[in-house]
């Protein structure tokens, strides 16, 4: 038999891509790069290859007419030779191509229908436009799918804000098992000088920004903090005059649940400093860190959510510290603008961030937290920020912004800078134990 090409020629950097992949993967690609047919091309590589029991593998997007549509038509004109040749059989109500010589399966879903993977064995997978892929679909249906045979993933896309995708692509930077690529327009050679100066004209910026130049920084119309805001204020740094007269205050968040972090964060002015972040630690062991810190730093104002954090404040009390109880859920100052507290809070912190603010370089993690959260208006016309449990269901129980949250107690209530003598006033009060609670810091 006469040998049977697929009529393949990569472009450079889909040869790039192809040559470099580990077990997991995310490419971040500009519109019309070409993507699908570098999915395409490696599954059917996959397939060819095999030499397991049974191979399946499969080809996701976020809805199954959308894989139909995308990729069905393509694959099948790539195959054109081996299907003629009686080498492929076509199964068009399954979309699915099975390979005679070895039995492996290439198959088309929906993640509009997980419940049709589940309980499937997968040898490898491509998830197309991940960043409208529900996190859920990949945490509890296609991770273990994987598992029995260590099956491999390869996801991409285009940026679409704060979501699975960015997740994913930022935290595959520090995991040895997997590769990322990013490729503007520039990159890929896929589209004319002429029509890329044609979209920078006519696209807004921060739609050519996201969808032909990857910029994962570029907010989103319902984004409160830009990724890129929340870097330029990770850059600043302020003397020690700059900020001298300005009160110190701390923002303690309390963790919820079992995987969420109890932080303690300092913020003097324009400057916000390293947080103390904890896992695992009990009320009083947070009291404990949190009077040491009060003791060492002699902050004017502390705030505590009580949503999870009543044994803390109530401990810290019992020990002679003004500490200030904030409920997240509770009415906003300004509640013709803002559905509650926590909303209020976080608007301010996003002005403060915008005026100039400074926050840690490290720990890295948290100026993803501070770009995460969405905000809407309801009925009243107020404004009002995605909830941590919705954030953490959007990026499935990944996103908690428990660093935000404490940045943001900061801002619970203006403070004052003391004058020495009530600075004399207060220390001896705190050494007499006689420091009564004074809810404005």
């Amino acid at each position: 038999m006469s040998p049977i090409t697929l009529d393949y020629q990569p472009r450079s950097w889909q040869a790039r891509v192809h040559k470099r992949l580990k077990r997991f993967n995310v490419v971040v690609l500009h519109r019309r790069a070409g993507k699908t047919e570098l999915a395409i091309m490696e599954l059917i590589d996959a397939c060819l290859k095999c030499e397991l029991e049974m191979p399946l593998f499969g080809y996701l997007a976020p809805f199954r007419n959308q894989a139909k549509n995308i990729a069905w038509g393509r694959l099948k004109h790539r195959l054109r030779a081996l299907i003629a040749a009686g080498l492929c059989a076509v199964l068009e109500g399954d979309l699915t191509v099975v390979f005679k010589h070895n039995g492996a399966e290439l198959r088309l879903f929906g993640a509009d229908n997980p419940d049709a993977m589940r309980g499937l064995r997968l040898d490898g997978i491509v998830i197309d436009e991940v960043a409208q892929v529900k996190p859920e679909v990949w945490q509890e249906v296609i991770q273990p799918a994987l598992a029995d045979r260590e099956g491999w993933a390869l996801f991409i896309g285009t940026p679409k804000g704060i979501n699975l995708f960015s997740e994913l692509y930022y935290r595959a930077q520090k995991q040895s098992d997997w590769h990322t690529a990013l490729f503007t327009c520039h990159d890929t050679g896929a589209l004319p000088k002429r029509e890329i100066e044609r979209l920078r004209r006519n696209m807004s910026q921060e739609a050519f920004s996201r969808e032909l130049l990857c910029d994962f920084t570029a907010a989103g119309v319902d984004q409160l903090i830009s990724l890129i805001d929340a870097e330029d204020a990770a850059r600043r740094v302020y003397a020690l005059r700059d900020i001298s007269e300005s009160p110190r205050i701390l923002g303690v968040d309390p963790a919820r649940f079992g995987d969420d972090r109890s932080v303690i964060f300092p913020r003097q002015g324009l400057q916000a400093f390293e947080p103390i972040v904890m896992h695992g630690i009990d009320n009083m062991q947070l009291a404990a860190r949190v009077a040491d810190k009060i003791e060492s730093w002699q902050p004017q104002a502390v705030f505590i959510d009580a949503g999870n954090g009543a044994g803390v404040i109530d401990r810290l009390r019992q020990l002679g510290h003004q500490v200030n109880e904030v409920d997240f859920g509770g009415k906003a100052a300004k509640p013709k603008r803002f559905r509650n507290r926590r909303t209020e809070m976080w608007c301010t912190m996003a002005e403060w961030i915008v005026s100039g603010g400074s926050i840690p370089d490290d720990p890295p993690e948290l100026r993803l937290e501070l770009a995460t959260p969405t905000y809407t208006f309801n009925a009243q016309q107020q404004r009002e920020l995605e909830s941590k449990k919705d954030i953490k269901k959007r990026l499935a129980g990944s996103g908690s912004p428990d660093l935000g949250d404490g940045l943001a107690l900061t801002f619970a209530s203006p403070v004052h800078k003391p004058t020495p003598l009530e600075e004399a006033r207060t220390r001896t009060r705190r050494r007499s134990g006689r420091l009564e609670h004074n809810p404005y810091g």
